[in-house]
């Protein structure tokens, strides 16, 4: 891995190792993917102000996310299917996360369960909530984030209606993946390492989801239980449910829209996420970073924003960091990582990203994740 200097490098070692179906699934957005682009498109329109002669000798990249201590401002983002990318792949990521010491984020839609990775890993994790229909089971799902001691529930509002992926249709996706096709048969049997590792794998359905579908291992059966589940009527009045049952800090992910910010506060919520989910949902909407300065200004002060899509490099979370936020959410960066080089690829990742970030701001003349701010950026 000494060749591999950036998010982009392992990247590409991620498309040769993984089969194209779940390399596309994390890689590729909605329609046209135009929010996809103009996430990293409008990141990097933002230039530094480059500074010279300031002592950048003690620079510090850690801060506090929702109190706590982490050594760098991001988070692990909750990512569907993780361990199809590798097998066990959310043990390992979240494994890298914590010896890092950031915040991991579990997906309702993971393949191991919220106790696979509770039992593997020393640390308490953030648990991702999907609000289904069935809601006996979402209130299950809550208390065994409890029951697993989890640190935060980060509520994904943004899915109500599944934005439409191409390419995922034209793959074939699925999981358990359908190996008798001869496409994925000849795919398959060019990733050998992919395919040991994901047969060796606790796990190759949905974990959290195994006893509330009548054959967690038939993909029809499972298929067709997520499509009926996301609740389209869900609505602000069901974070209050929510809350009743959650004991511990909330975080409501999907916020796009200043007024849809200022009624996040209502919920009592401890942090928001300004995110378009990566341009997975819906296409032709602005970029994540264009839209968070308005809702810095409209609520920042009251409640800690944290900034979502298109994060690439320490140079994007410096941007995002300027404009606002207090902390980033990286999804497909880790993975890369992971669907490169397994857990060593995720530490790997989070490196590339401590490191670019380092030198931006010595470059740009500060030591503290505390002092970025505007300032950094040319006007």
């Amino acid at each position: 891995m000494k060749y591999i200097t950036t998010i982009a490098d392992l990247r590409e070692v991620h498309k040769r190792n993984v089969p194209k179906a779940f390399f596309d699934y994390v890689d590729r957005g909605s329609y046209s993917e135009d929010t996809l682009r103009a996430n990293q498109a409008d990141l990097q329109k933002l230039k530094f102000r480059q500074r010279i002669l300031v002592d950048i000798s003690k620079r510090d990249l850690s801060t506090t996310i929702l109190g706590e201590k982490a050594s760098l401002p991001l988070i692990c983002a909750p990512v569907g299917s993780t361990g199809m990318q590798y097998g066990d792949g959310e043990i390992h990521a979240c494994r890298a996360a914590q010896a890092a010491g950031i915040p991991y984020t579990l997906s309702t839609m993971s393949i191991n369960s919220i106790e696979d990775v509770a039992e593997n890993v020393e640390k308490p994790f953030w648990f991702q909530l999907y609000v289904m229909k069935d809601r006996g089971f979402i209130k299950e799902l809550i208390q065994r984030a409890i029951a697993a001691k989890c640190s935060a529930l980060v509520l994904t509002v943004d899915l109500q209606v599944i934005g439409q992926r191409h390419q995922d249709i034209k793959n074939g996706l699925s999981v358990p993946p359908k190996i008798y096709s001869l496409k994925n048969m000849i795919d398959f049997a060019s990733k050998p390492s992919w395919l040991i590792g994901t047969l060796r794998a606790k796990r190759r359905n949905f974990g959290n989801i195994a006893g509330f579908v009548k054959d967690a291992n038939d993909l029809e059966s499972v298929s067709e239980w997520t499509a009926s589940q996301f609740d389209t009527s869900l609505n602000w009045k069901d974070i209050e449910w929510i809350r009743s049952i959650w004991p511990g800090k909330l975080i409501v992910k999907g916020i796009h829209d200043v007024e849809d910010a200022r009624e996040v506060l209502k919920t009592g919520a401890q942090a928001m996420v300004v995110s378009n989910h990566g341009g997975r949902q819906l296409d032709g909407a602005p970029s994540s970073i264009s839209v968070l300065p308005g809702i810095v200004q409209a609520v920042g002060s009251d409640i800690e924003i944290m900034f979502d899509s298109g994060i690439r490099s320490g140079q994007d979370v410096m941007r995002a960091l300027a404009l606002g936020a207090k902390s980033c959410m990286i999804g497909r960066a880790y993975v890369h990582g992971l669907g490169a080089y397994g857990e060593a690829g995720v530490t790997k990742a989070l490196d590339i990203l401590a490191k670019e970030l380092s030198v931006t701001m010595g470059l740009c003349g500060v030591n503290t994740i505390a002092e970025i701010d505007g300032h950094v950026l040319v006007k």
